[in-house]
Formats: C-alpha cells, sequence, structure tokens
C-alpha cells in the first residue's frame, strides 16, 4: 500500500464546519488519505469519529492514517510525533514527524514508510519547531529519512517548488480545513 502525493491533516479548531463534514468535503474534491490528528479529543470520541471518517474513505478506496493509537479494531496506518515510541506490534504502514536531520535519520532506522518533515514554509500550527526550513532546507535534510511529505505553510503553488526538492507528497491542515474545496488546488500541482 503506497500512500498519495496528498496527505490531508485534520484540526477541528481550525474547521469550516463540522469535522465530519469537512472531511467529506475534501474527499468529494479528491483527497485520498486523511491523518486524524485531532489528539486531544477523549477516547472514545476520537474513535468514533475515525470509524466515520474510515467509512468516508473506504468508500472511494482512500485511507484513514491515525495519529498515534486510536482505541478499536482496524488502523493499519499510524502516524508518530517525533518522540513517540513506535508501536508494538507493527501497523501495516508506520510515518513519523520530523524537524531535524537526526529525527529523520530515526524514522529510517525504525523502518518508517514516510516522514512530514516540517515546518517547511512559517506557519502558526508548528510554533517552537525552529525557523522554517524553505525548500532548499528541504531539499538538504530530505536524503537523511524515509520518503517525505512536506509539511507547514505549504500552499499549491509550493507543490512544484517541492516536487523539485524530492519531497514524495505535501501534508495540508489549515488551507484544507478552512475550504476543502482547495484539495482540487492541490491535486492539480501534484499532477
Amino acid at each position: 500500500m503506497t500512500l498519495p502525493r496528498l496527505l490531508v491533516v485534520t484540526d477541528r479548531t481550525q474547521a469550516a464546519g463540522p469535522l465530519a463534514d469537512v472531511v467529506a468535503e475534501a474527499v468529494a474534491a479528491g483527497a485520498r488519505a486523511v491523518l486524524l490528528r485531532d489528539r486531544d479529543l477523549p477516547d472514545a470520541e476520537r474513535a468514533a469519529l475515525a470509524a466515520g471518517l474510515r467509512t468516508v474513505l473506504d468508500r472511494v478506496g482512500g485511507l484513514l492514517v491515525t495519529a498515534g493509537p486510536v482505541a478499536g479494531p482496524g488502523h493499519p496506518a499510524v502516524h508518530l510525533a517525533a518522540a513517540e515510541p513506535f508501536p508494538d506490534p507493527r501497523p501495516a504502514l508506520v510515518g513519523r514527524s520530523c524537524h531535524s536531520a537526526a529525527e529523520l535519520a530515526q524514522a529510517r532506522t525504525e523502518g518508517c514508510d514516510w516522514a512530514f518533515l516540517s515546518p517547511v514554509f512559517p506557519t502558526p500550527s508548528k510554533p517552537g519547531y525552529g525557523p522554517a526550513l524553505g525548500a532548499d532546507g528541504f531539499a538538504r535534510l530530505r536524503p537523511q529519512g524515509p520518503p517525505a511529505y512536506a509539511l507547514g505553510g505549504v500552499l499549491p503553488e509550493h507543490v512544484p517548488e517541492l516536487l523539485a526538492a524530492g519531497a514524495a507528497g505535501v501534508a495540508v491542515m489549515g488551507p484544507v480545513m478552512r475550504d476543502p474545496s482547495v484539495v482540487r488546488d492541490y491535486l492539480a500541482a501534484l499532477r
């Protein structure tokens, strides 16, 4: 199983409406992979949300990735924070958030299937992770780890530059949460 080049990352605090509706609109616009972030939800509520999002994605052959473990069966793809312990048993797909060469090297050593490398551009969603890498910084660090997705302040107009810098794809939160129709612009840029 491989990941699409666009991963939509959820954040209900930025969502233009109920999160399930925003994700459904993003999927209708062409998104085929969604990372359920929203780690602050109670376990039961997060598990119910995951089940609902999986139903939406299953209809189009899409993939739900969960940020960290989620209670209940059927979570084949997990995305870990930089310092989060590697799961045992290993899910079918595992990714990790990375912000440095050392974190990328760790993700490679662990056998992660992908990494999010961030922040690529300035963004209020990634405070405290150092200065933005820019496309050049992304290109310099990317070879240290598994296939890397650019995250942080990425707009559709940045996509060609990031693909040229070696990005496997892009992970996008804020722009899609605020306007799910922008998925079409990202997909056009990724073609």
